[in-house]
């Protein structure tokens, strides 16, 4: 049987536009497997890594090495036990925008700690912001300063009652 990281493909990622450049990266499948893996668990070492994708330490380690001299891999983050996690209260808000208001209020709200993510949304909103609090009235404030920004004109907020997965 033959795994997915010893099929001969590639796939080309644009992964960002640079002055006048268009960057272009080459992923083969045992780049999307490592990805994939360190999506799961940034923190894996390098030997289980190669053995769970059945290669070398040292291919791992260069192809980790390679992902992040490219640019592919930029950073890396942090998840928070499942019991510290349960605690936080999390809403998705999503944001209609005034004309030609993006650029300021998309500043105002990264200005925001309990603000963990925002998205630009096609459809009848414009942005769609992930918030986190402690509880519900520290949440509660939250969506109100954003509401109250200018260049917001309306909000529509949805409590995360409870997560049925996160990679």
């Amino acid at each position: 049987m033959q795994s997915a990281i010893d099929k001969p493909t590639e796939s080309r990622v644009v992964i960002g536009i640079l002055p006048l450049k268009l960057v272009k990266v080459m992923l083969d499948a045992t780049d999307r497997a490592l990805i994939a893996l360190l999506r799961e668990n940034a923190r894996i070492g390098h030997a289980e890594a190669a053995r769970r994708l059945k290669l070398s330490r040292t291919t791992v380690q260069a192809r980790v090495e390679s992902l992040e001299r490219r640019g592919v891999i930029v950073g890396y983050t942090l998840r928070l036990a499942e019991e510290i996690s349960r605690r936080v209260v999390r809403a998705h808000v999503t944001i209609v925008v005034a004309p030609k208001a993006s650029a300021a209020v998309a500043t105002a709200l990264q200005r925001m700690p309990e603000l963990r993510a925002l998205h630009s949304v096609a459809g009848v909103f414009d942005l769609l912001a992930v918030v986190e609090a402690e509880d519900v009235p520290t949440l509660d404030a939250a969506i109100d300063k954003i509401g109250a920004l200018e260049g917001v004109e309306r909000t529509q907020s949805s409590i995360i009652l409870s997560t049925k997965f996160e990679r």
